[in-house]
């Protein structure tokens, strides 16, 4: 089965992102506005709750935190995505660091950014369009992260939470 560990911004975030998204990103209606910690992989049902240890431990060791996003950027000529950028990252670093450490080792095309996607796949006439207009707007929102949650991705391409974690270190 596919998995993906991600943390959910604050409601009021993801509302605002997603009168975006319902325009901008194909995958609007798959799952909520989310920052990414480890992207979809493959895990065997009897390794399943060995994982699931793992990630309890790692959410055992930090605290919660809180981030801001300040402007909106883009991924191009790498990918076609546009995204909120979040001014300090270094608590999601540590996250996605940890994580990735706990799995099988697996080589990244690119390095970790963490992000909350506004629109991807977009032409690249849409993309300069639209960050041409966003990036004149201020973002000046933040958003406690205290837990993360490890997804599962259903046959249709939808995901759902399989279980979270809490910070509580």
């Amino acid at each position: 089965m596919h998995y993906g560990i991600a943390v959910f911004p604050q409601k009021h975030i993801q509302d605002l992102v997603n009168s975006y998204r319902k325009r901008y990103d194909p995958h609007y209606s798959l799952i909520p506005p989310h920052i990414t910690l480890k992207e979809k992989f493959e895990l065997s049902d009897d390794r399943l709750e060995d994982a699931t240890k793992r990630l309890e431990e790692i959410a055992k060791q930090n605290k919660p935190f809180t981030i801001r996003f300040h402007k909106v950027s883009h991924f191009h000529p790498t990918s076609n995505t546009i995204y909120l950028a979040i001014k300090d990252s270094e608590p999601l670093k540590t996250l996605h660091s940890q994580i990735n450490a706990s799995f099988d080792p697996t080589e990244l095309p690119y390095d970790y950014i963490p992000h909350l996607t506004i629109g991807q796949k977009m032409s690249e006439e849409e993309l300069h369009d639209v960050y041409g207009t966003l990036r004149l707007r201020q973002f000046e929102l933040e958003t406690k992260i205290d837990r993360f949650h490890l997804m599962y991705q259903l046959e249709n391409g939808s995901w759902s939470i399989y279980q979270t974690f809490l910070l509580n270190k």
